[in-house]
């Protein structure tokens, strides 16, 4: 694997991804010669993970990097990609790494025609912009995304993760849009998910939810993860007509918001563990996806 000289990074901008980034950059070595941030959690976070690092526009940032870092919000890639390229920041020999997900290295097509070599380094990890992700760095992934045909880029690339503590993935530029929809259908709703479980032990009249669920959560994730649909319990996937019943109707009544939730993932529930062999394809099975497809069913005994 090729390793990057030392390289003089720029961050555009100081938020939870960049200035973390641009932080484990700086200890594999690098140096941060500026950075870029408006807001006052920017500012903040920047003193913090980036000290004695001159905040400067992003023009400048970019001009004094060798490693040009955009940290930035999916949409607003483009439009900074394009405002460097006009006011000429950018030069034949930079490194210009995006960590958008969503994106390839298409949104970086003019600064490669400005002679850049263009990267997307996504890490898969959620981040908080405190110390502590730098730590965490070290058990992720990060996915790599480089010219097709270029096999020295790709190398870059998976250095530069590695260097950060992370372990690189390649991912192909076509497989972008689906691999970022799948990470992001796990983890932020996910999130929602719990958070929409926590809320409902809190009406039950739970108190600390959070240390309620949490042995529960952890096992399940970890079974899923070592055993796939294998490890699918619950009554939608017992079958278990009534209970479900119960969940709609509770549902329906207390946490309507919650409910159309419950039960498209139930249908799905339904779905995986037909094809585990979990569900046999009964009248009982056919009576519960009936139950599931029905929108009246839930609000009857209200």
């Amino acid at each position: 694997m090729m390793r990057p000289a030392r390289l003089a990074v720029g961050v555009v901008s100081a938020g939870r991804v960049g200035s973390v980034l641009g932080a484990a950059l700086g200890r594999a070595g690098h140096t941060v010669v500026a950075a870029s941030g408006l807001s006052a959690a920017s500012l903040a976070r920047a003193e913090r993970l980036l000290p004695d690092v001159p905040l400067l526009p992003p023009d400048e940032t970019v001009r004094r990097a060798d490693l040009v870092l955009l940290a930035l919000p999916d949409d607003a890639l483009a439009g900074m990609v394009r405002g460097l390229v006009a006011t000429e920041s950018l030069r034949p020999g930079q490194i210009v790494v995006h960590t958008s997900g969503a994106h390839g290295i298409d949104v970086l097509a003019p600064a490669a025609e400005a002679g850049a070599l263009p990267l997307a380094l996504h890490p898969v990890m959620t981040f908080t912009g405190r110390e502590e992700d730098l730590e965490r760095l070290a058990a992720c992934s990060i996915g790599v995304t480089a010219a097709q045909d270029d096999e020295a880029a790709w190398n870059v690339g998976e250095a530069l993760a590695v260097e950060m503590g992370a372990e690189p993935v390649r991912i192909p530029d076509v497989a972008r849009p689906l691999y970022h929809a799948a990470l992001a259908h796990g983890a932020n709703h996910l999130m929602t998910l719990v958070a929409d479980c926590a809320d409902l032990l809190r009406q039950a009249g739970i108190g600390q939810p959070e240390r309620l669920v949490a042995p529960l959560l952890s096992a399940a994730l970890d079974n899923v993860l070592r055993h796939g649909d294998r490890a699918l319990t619950g009554p939608v996937a017992r079958g278990d007509l009534g209970t479900v019943r119960k969940h709609l109707t509770v549902l329906a009544d207390r946490a309507p918001d919650v409910e159309p939730a419950y039960r498209a993932l139930a249908k799905r529930t339904v779905a995986r563990s037909r094809l585990a062999g979990l569900l046999p394809d009964t009248a009982a099975a056919k009576e519960l996806t009936d139950l599931l497809d029905d929108p009246a069913e839930g609000q009857q005994d209200q």
